[in-house]
């Protein structure tokens, strides 16, 4: 059986993860590994793919946001490529190097905030200037993530590296790709590019003003651009 393993977005959780995700690899006969971040955010990721893939099954790899770019990046290193079957990239943050990047700069601001004004007053900033549906659950996320090194790992992620074009031309794997094209923090144009230099690959747009209230459109989205991918 394919197991499919998602990281879930900088400041969420595997519980996000599932809900994005969950219909479709269950729909599609796949088992779901969500991992939840932990401080040392890409580290601990990328030892726990390693250790699922080693148990023998066929694997995807994916995620939202930076859990995407964390993903690619795994599949792209060739020791491990040859254990996997494709890639489902959520909301592509950036390429590269962060720079300039306004989901890397929010999750910066985010962190500086917390340890400055404390976790309530950040929740309460957050809230009032949100869509309801993301002040809810980022609300959620937060709090939860909050005793096991929130800020840490929101420094982390603002200050990833993600792969290059160069890097992404050379993923042997196919390549599905969801974009939201009115999402200020992931620019489509991101999730485009990586979409475009990769040598199998396909893209899926879901407005956010849609799955954002469900979020199970994001993830079908992005398995039906992977299945699409693995057709050419």
């Amino acid at each position: 059986m394919t197991t499919v393993i998602v990281m879930p977005g900088t400041g969420s959780d595997a519980d996000f993860a599932a809900r994005v995700f969950g219909s479709s690899v269950r729909d599609a006969g796949a088992s779901l590994e969500c991992l939840e971040p932990e401080p040392n955010l890409v580290g601990s990721y990328l030892t726990r793919i390693d250790a699922i893939a080693d148990r023998g099954d066929r694997v995807i790899v994916g995620g939202v946001s930076i859990g995407a770019a964390i993903a690619l990046a795994w599949a792209c290193d060739p020791a491990r490529s040859a254990l996997c079957d494709g890639v489902l990239a959520a909301l592509p943050p950036w390429t590269g190097r962060p720079d300039g990047s306004v989901a890397a700069q929010s999750a910066q601001i985010t962190a500086d905030s917390i340890d400055r004004d404390g976790l309530d007053a950040t929740v309460a900033a957050m809230a009032a200037s949100s869509p309801a549906w993301l002040g809810t659950e980022l609300a959620r996320s937060w709090r939860a993530l909050y005793p096991r090194g929130l800020v840490t790992q929101l420094r982390a992620a603002a200050t990833y590296v993600a792969p290059t074009l160069d890097d992404i031309a050379r993923l042997p794997v196919p390549l599905g790709v969801a974009v939201a094209p009115d999402d200020p923090l992931h620019p489509a144009v991101v999730g485009r590019s990586w979409a475009d230099a990769a040598p199998r690959s396909a893209v899926a747009d879901t407005p956010l003003t849609e799955f954002g209230p469900d979020e199970r459109l994001l993830g079908d989205a992005c398995w039906a651009a992977l299945a699409s991918a693995g057709r050419r």
